[in-house]
């Protein structure tokens, strides 16, 4: 058949949405502003670091510790990796490697986000994991 495209389906959008949802955010975050993941972070987030002993819990935490590190980070090259993403209805968890350049050094972390649609059918982040990747 000539001509003939396959349209995507509704789990092949909402993967789009997603990635390029958390790549605007860290977008934004690689050059200090933590705004994009606060928009998305739903008001009772829960976002584990491995920076941090306990996790913090809702939106309110996570925007004061974000505000502490505002205009502070600054990456000069990062690369989302095998970003994966499994829907599931009102949900979808993305996870990838995150790698980082900065000052001629190379961060790597694993990243787990878990979205879920909002009654405004509004992609939110409502659990964050981050975990330092082991060097090979």
């Amino acid at each position: 058949m000539t001509g003939c495209t396959s349209v995507p389906s509704e789990k092949e959008n909402v993967n789009d949405v997603i990635i390029a949802l958390e790549k605007h955010a860290l977008e934004l975050w690689n050059n200090g502003d933590p705004d994009g993941f606060i928009e998305l972070s739903s008001d009772d987030v829960v976002y584990f670091d491995p920076a941090f002993t306990n996790k913090f819990e809702g939106k309110k935490a996570l925007e004061e510790y974000y505000n502490t590190i505002r205009g502070k980070i600054k990456i000069d090259v990062y690369k989302m990796i095998d970003p994966t993403v499994q829907v599931s209805v009102d949900t979808a968890v993305l996870t990838y490697d995150y790698e980082a350049h900065r000052d001629g050094q190379v961060f790597r972390m694993h990243c787990t986000e878990v979205y879920k649609s909002d009654s405004s059918d509004q992609w939110k982040i409502i659990h964050t994991h981050w975990s330092f990747a082991q060097p090979l």
